[in-house]
């Protein structure tokens, strides 16, 4: 029954009957700001950020998701660094970070499914150009991280001319058949089911590629590049997810500089995509940024 208008509700959960798509209402988000009205709030003296730090994270006061399932992750206290000018040290203490919350928010009785993220620029939706990340917490599996777990989702373990960078237990391509003009796969050679599982080397190995590739990203187009950026891994349900293999997937809505790639009308109605740009080309501009 359709609730009247007098009584909606500004944030709920709800599932199209047909495709099974799940929507989350969250009214209250609009009245968020899109802009800080005065500096930086990432930045030390911020809101968010009253002391020094070279990592940090908080709950996020505008959450999509009700019961402290949204947090923010900040990279760095530099408010204009890259992810590729924290150099490895600084990237494995986001990786740290990154990995303790996922404990943290994993233990808890009501998530199953930790997303860790991150939107760059503003044509993805970042309203705060300071380095930063988010985390959310959900009460279900997600059904694109399903789909990949129940299709036993393995890297490809031999990409030919779509390798950029391979540096000893990890490496980075570009997928076969990507939605995205721009997009890279992140992964370990050795099966692991999380980010909490990497040891030491496995955290500094995927500290010394991210560093890399996305200083490359950065090179493509000679100025900064936007991108979503995604953390793939086991779900936190309890249940026994043998097929799990941690990746980072990494994508930009860039098919030339500052030209977007915009999804049409025939891609949204049909889930089939067009990229105009070749995988095998765009990795082997990646391979000649230095």
């Amino acid at each position: 029954m359709n609730r009247p208008a007098t009584t909606a509700m500004t944030d709920d959960t709800r599932v199209d009957a047909f495709l099974g798509t799940v929507v989350h209402v969250v009214g209250t988000r609009q009245a968020r700001p899109n802009l800080p009205s005065s500096g930086c709030p990432f930045c030390p003296g911020g809101v968010e950020a009253p002391d020094s730090y070279d990592v940090r994270w908080f709950r996020n006061r505008w959450p999509a998701m009700h019961g402290d399932r949204c947090e923010v992750v900040l990279y760095t206290a530099e408010h204009d660094a890259t992810f590729s000018s924290l150099g490895v040290d600084g990237a494995v203490k986001v990786i740290d970070l990154w990995a303790q919350r996922f404990i943290a928010l994993g233990e808890r009785d009501d998530v199953d499914y930790v997303l860790v993220f991150e939107n760059r620029g503003p044509e993805v939706g970042a309203t705060i150009a300071h380095p930063h990340g988010q985390i959310y917490a959900f009460d279900h599996v997600p059904d694109r991280p399903r789909r990949l777990l129940d299709a036993g989702w393995v890297p490809d373990a031999d990409p030919g001319e779509r390798l950029v960078a391979d540096h000893g237990d990890w490496f980075a391509y570009v997928p076969h058949a990507s939605a995205y003009p721009i997009a890279l796969t992140v992964a370990p050679r050795v099966r692991v089911p999380d980010i909490a599982a990497l040891d030491r080397r496995g955290r500094q190995g995927l500290g010394v590629l991210l560093v890399d590739v996305l200083g490359r990203l950065d090179q493509l187009f000679d100025q900064p590049l936007p991108y979503m950026l995604w953390l793939n891994q086991q779900p936190t349900n309890g249940d026994d997810w043998p097929s799990s293999w941690f990746n980072i997937e990494i994508v930009s809505p860039w098919r030339a500089a500052g030209t977007a790639r915009f999804i049409a009308a025939a891609e949204v109605a049909c889930g089939e995509f067009f990229n105009p740009v070749i995988p095998e080309v765009l990795a082997a501009r990646l391979r000649s940024t230095s």
